[in-house]
């Protein structure tokens, strides 16, 4: 039975740890990462922060020394998608993906900490993992575990926490409703966010939730 587990680690021997700490209130989060034998990881990061530090952001993750190869590929607001590899500290995710064969769902990172959602094919690929951080002194911190036919809805629709939470504040204040009970402003206003930002998540939660519970595979599209 796939088991989810939610994790954390610190930025400190893991990724990115320099550029969060020198961009203020800057957050990271994987659209997709891919991990290879090689022990090569290649995510693809949204980061959003306030965009006057748009030149400096990109600056710190060109000199971050987890990261190579940074390219901007889309900018939007406060907003921007980057691709890039890790390098140094990326055992954990290759481990994970490479040899435990697990699924990285989600991953945020701000402050000091990254979050991550990870599917694992069974209980025992978990354990292993947790197995591999003891040995190799990854200072890993375990959230929740839960099978995945007693995952919360987010789970079953691919849906980081911060969309998740994002669709559900929309829903209960009104945001759907016609007429609408809150403006987009009033929302993100409440959530602490950028219109932009508002935006742009809901767009990735939409799509998230079209590609996860509508389109379910290439056949069913033609």
């Amino acid at each position: 039975m796939s088991t989810m587990a939610v994790v954390r680690l610190p930025a400190a021997g893991f990724a990115l740890q320099t550029t969060l700490e020198r961009i203020p209130g800057v957050e990271f989060e994987v659209e997709r990462v891919v991990a290879h034998e090689t022990g090569s990881v290649m995510p693809y990061v949204w980061a959003t922060a306030d965009p006057e530090y748009a030149e400096d952001l990109r600056a710190a993750l060109e000199d971050d020394p987890t990261t190579d190869g940074v390219e901007l590929l889309v900018e939007a607001g406060d907003e921007w998608l980057y691709r890039m590899e890790w390098v140094g500290q990326t055992q954990f995710v290759v481990h994970v993906l490479v040899d435990e064969k697990g699924t990285i769902v989600g991953a945020t990172g701000k402050e000091a900490e990254w979050r991550l959602r990870i599917m694992f094919p069974d209980r025992d690929s978990l354990g292993e993992t947790y197995d591999f951080c003891e040995v190799n002194d990854i200072p890993i911190e375990i959230e929740q575990i839960y099978r995945m036919s007693e995952s919360p809805r987010r789970g079953q629709y691919s849906l980081t926490e911060e969309q998740y939470e994002t669709l559900v504040a929309a829903f209960e204040r009104g945001y759907y409703d016609i007429p609408r009970g809150i403006s987009g402003d009033q929302l993100s206003d409440e959530l602490g966010i950028s219109h932009q930002a508002l935006s742009e998540r809901l767009r990735r939660a939409y799509k998230n939730l079209i590609s996860n519970a509508l389109v379910v595979g290439d056949d069913e599209r033609r």
